[in-house]
């Protein structure tokens, strides 16, 4: 058995590898797809893969619909070159970066399993929207998923395996993801709390780390399980981040979307996920309205749910 995974940035990076630790060493060849350049993304994926396989990533989460157009072409083109023939299987783990290997991947001859996010509820996905017709499995994470996917199948949610024994460090960890939350980040800076650890991705933390020497700031860190471990409460934007807190780390969790990435999931997204993780979600970016949700949240635990990277695993090997 041979398997094309993509791990497309971010939270669809979390994805692949959570299939990925659930197939390696069972399979033949476990190969990763990445965005060129992305060396976050290599950094969290070379554990897992066999070999990597770099593919430009047409369009980021504020970038126009013109320039993922613009873009589209060079990525088939890339793709065509670029995605290896003799595999079985192809995972795409979501974004429009994973759209043209998927799509080759299909005329190639392998099985496709295209992944919703585990943030959309009240409209797909862009990509798994446009990946449905290639698509031998639509992969859902949810029920709820049903309504914009009516021919999907649920699998479970997808969360990584814990690298680390959760423990209360009293921290409160921020994160924007990989591009960072600026409105978050900017309504955390004007509170009167010294025991912040802030990941702010590709936001400049230098005004934080000047203005707040007593909290640990940092872009990216590969070992991110670490601080997600030793975390009180976390605070992220709507992505996979807040799944791996909860269900991984089983810890307290607040979401606070951010209204400047508009192709993304939103507000309703953010209630529904929030019931189905026993999370607190904000609307109103305040100072004020931050301190009263990680409160609140401190009261809160998250539920468990299936193993659904798990149960995608057991199909693929055919168990």
């Amino acid at each position: 058995m041979r398997v094309l995974v993509t791990a497309s940035g971010g939270g669809h990076t979390g994805y692949g590898v959570s299939i990925a630790q659930r197939l390696y060493g069972k399979v033949d060849e476990l190969v990763f797809i990445i965005p060129r350049g992305d060396k976050w993304t290599r950094s969290k994926v070379e554990k897992y893969s066999d070999s990597i396989i770099e593919i430009s990533k047409p369009r980021g989460p504020k970038d126009s619909m013109g320039k993922l157009l613009l873009r589209m072409p060079g990525a088939f083109i890339e793709s065509l070159r670029r995605v290896p023939g003799g595999f079985d299987v192809f995972i795409s783990s979501g974004s429009n970066h994973s759209v043209p290997p998927a799509i080759v991947a299909r005329f190639k001859g392998m099985r496709v399993y295209n992944l919703e996010s585990s943030v959309r509820f009240t409209r797909p996905s862009l990509s798994a929207k446009w990946l449905r017709p290639f698509s031998h499995v639509t992969v859902l994470q949810w029920e709820e998923q049903l309504k914009i996917h009516p021919k999907g199948r649920v699998y479970g949610p997808f969360y990584e395996y814990p690298e680390y024994e959760p423990v209360d460090k009293g921290y409160i960890l921020v994160t924007g993801g990989t591009y960072g939350h600026r409105l978050l980040f900017e309504a955390v800076d004007k509170l009167e709390l010294d025991n912040i650890v802030l990941q702010t991705g590709r936001i400049d933390p230098r005004p934080f780390k000047e203005r707040h020497p007593e909290w640990t700031v940092f872009q990216f860190d590969p070992d991110f399980g670490k601080w997600l471990a030793g975390a009180s409460v976390v605070v992220s934007h709507l992505g996979k981040t807040v799944i791996d807190a909860s269900l991984t780390y089983r810890k307290p969790v607040v979401i606070v979307p951010n209204p400047e990435w508009t192709l993304t999931a939103g507000w309703e997204d953010g209630k529904i996920l929030a019931r189905k993780i026993n999370a607190i979600v904000v609307e109103d970016i305040k100072p004020e309205t931050i301190l009263n949700a990680i409160e609140e949240a401190r009261r809160k635990r998250p539920p468990q749910y299936p193993d659904g990277a798990k149960r995608l695993a057991d199909e693929i090997l055919g168990d």
